[in-house]
């Protein structure tokens, strides 16, 4: 059952293709925000999909958090999250993101609750 307290996790190393230089948003060789961003929504997406009905998904509408500390290459990242708030579709999660050293990112993370096929044909109609 989908409920608060629900939590996930996934992790990764930082290789080459998750820095900064490589994806344009930066000049330097750490661990790009856009890729831990990534690795929390997996993170989040992950934890609720075993609970949710045939056919249905979740898509991020909203993503508030801070990136607080560089990783380097070549260092295990991971990101947990915790299911906070359930409003009808709408799904709230507390999240974090943590290298080898500690803490490297928190905030909150919005999903909603969609019919796959349905989503997918409205965005194909555009």
């Amino acid at each position: 059952m989908l409920e608060p307290g629900l939590k996930g996790r996934q992790e990764t190393v930082v290789t080459e293709d998750l820095l900064a230089r490589n994806i344009g948003s930066g000049l330097v060789k750490v661990y790009a925000t856009a890729m831990m961003i990534a690795l929390i929504e997996k993170a989040a997406v992950y934890s609720v999909e075993p609970y949710l009905e045939e056919g249905q998904g979740t898509v991020g509408t909203h993503v508030n958090v801070s990136h607080c500390s560089a990783t380097p290459l070549g260092m295990k990242v991971w990101a947990e999250t915790e299911l906070i708030e359930i409003d009808r579709r709408k799904l709230v999660f507390k999240v974090a993101a943590y290298d080898e050293r500690g803490l490297i990112g928190e905030g909150l993370h919005e999903r909603f609750i969609i019919d796959n096929e349905r989503f997918q044909a409205k965005a194909d109609s555009k």
